[in-house]
């Protein structure tokens, strides 16, 4: 079993930057790609970012490609979300995922999560 927990949330203006951060706890010694996931109101949860267990894969969905990063730090159990220039269309509840394997293909859809974050709130200002 593994807990995720996520911190960082909050409200900020456009074009403005949050860091989101995501702490494992529990059975971390296992090798689970990390996601970031997020779901607006009304609207199906969706996909973000990525990142792979050991090669440093990433992956993003399009809309936030070179305004997001994910990064990990395994010594800290912990996986990031940096994100820049937010816009209004980016608020969300983010939810921080772990995958069904290593690779960042075992955390890109909801069917292969195994495990998931109980959410952080962002909220973008116009």
């Amino acid at each position: 079993q593994v807990q995720l927990v996520e911190s960082g949330g909050g409200l900020v203006q456009a074009g403005g930057s949050l860091r989101l951060s995501c702490a494992a706890s529990g059975r971390t010694s296992s090798r689970y790609a990390m996601g970031w996931f997020r779901q607006a109101p009304g609207k199906e949860r969706e996909f973000v970012a990525a990142a792979s267990w050991n090669d440093g894969s990433t992956y993003y969905t399009n809309s936030v490609k070179g305004r997001f990063t994910i990064s990990r730090a395994y010594a800290k159990n912990t996986v990031y979300l940096q994100m820049n220039s937010l816009k209004p269309e980016d608020a969300a509840v983010y939810y921080c995922a772990a995958g069904t394997g290593p690779n960042v293909r075992d955390v890109v859809t909801t069917v292969r999560v195994a495990y998931w974050g109980q959410g952080t709130q962002v909220t973008v200002s116009s």
